[in-house]
């Protein structure tokens, strides 16, 4: 092998999130690693079924759209509102 041409390749440790297992592996990138699910906790190799929910992502999603939901609903009801006015307004000078 010539000298100078490939990356180091230099011990990790891998946090799996999902169980809290360590794992010592090698890599070039040099820095220890997080992921959201390992072959300890994966449910293809455990058998059971697991809800992977990372970061609370789920709740993000869910909240999102519950404000945007509320937001639609309120401006719904400030132009019927608006709109409510000008119909009786028009039906009083007739």
């Amino acid at each position: 092998m010539k000298a100078g041409l490939h990356p180091k390749y230099a011990p990790v440790t891998i946090n799996c999130v999902g169980c809290g297992t360590l794992i010592e592996s090698r890599s070039t990138k040099g820095r220890n690693y997080s992921i959201d699910v390992c072959s300890h906790c994966h449910p293809f190799y455990t058998g059971r079924q697991k809800f992977v929910d990372s970061a609370g992502r789920v709740e993000r999603f869910q909240k999102k759209w519950d404000a945007k939901k509320a937001k639609d609903s309120a401006d719904a009801a400030k132009k019927a509102a608006k709109d409510a006015p000008v119909e009786v307004a028009a039906a009083e000078a007739k």
